[in-house]
């Protein structure tokens, strides 16, 4: 008989906005220094000094504290809701919701606290990308979600 094979476990990463009304609980089996953070150059992201993660075999779970706060925004192709605590300012990550579910991402900005050994960002730049191309796209690599917010 086989041995099973045990599914690594799952450590929660936690984050907020300045004024704590939006944040995340962002659930991964791989270690922060193995993550892949990526920083947009779309003017949003440049902007807010974002530098996103996902992880596609994860989970991640937006709160919110106070309703009245949360702003979901949508620019360019408009694909996914970038949400972005109107109190305080702080956009603490995205979600899209597609046929296949919903996904999400973080601003590790936000992470509290942000893990000393996270990888520095590598510049992404998606404006060549169409919206069917940036929803597969954001399947692939963005983590699941149990329900958008």
């Amino acid at each position: 008989m086989a041995a099973a094979v045990q599914a690594p476990s799952l450590r929660t990463f936690t984050g907020s906005c300045h004024c704590g009304a939006l944040g995340f609980a962002f659930r991964t089996a791989l270690p922060s220094a193995q993550w892949s953070v990526r920083a947009c150059q779309c003017r949003f992201c440049r902007a807010h000094g974002a530098a996103t993660t996902s992880d596609p075999a994860g989970r991640l779970t937006f709160r919110i504290d106070r309703s009245e706060a949360l702003q979901r925004y949508r620019f360019g192709l408009e694909t996914a809701d970038f949400l972005v605590c109107n109190r305080c300012g702080v956009y603490v990550g995205a979600q899209i919701e597609t046929a296949s579910g919903a996904f999400g991402i973080i601003n590790t900005s936000a992470l509290t606290p942000i893990p000393k050994d996270l990888p520095a960002a590598v510049p992404g730049d998606y404006d060549s990308e169409g919206a069917g191309d940036r929803a597969s796209r954001r399947e692939r690599r963005w983590t699941p979600m149990e329900r958008a917010i």
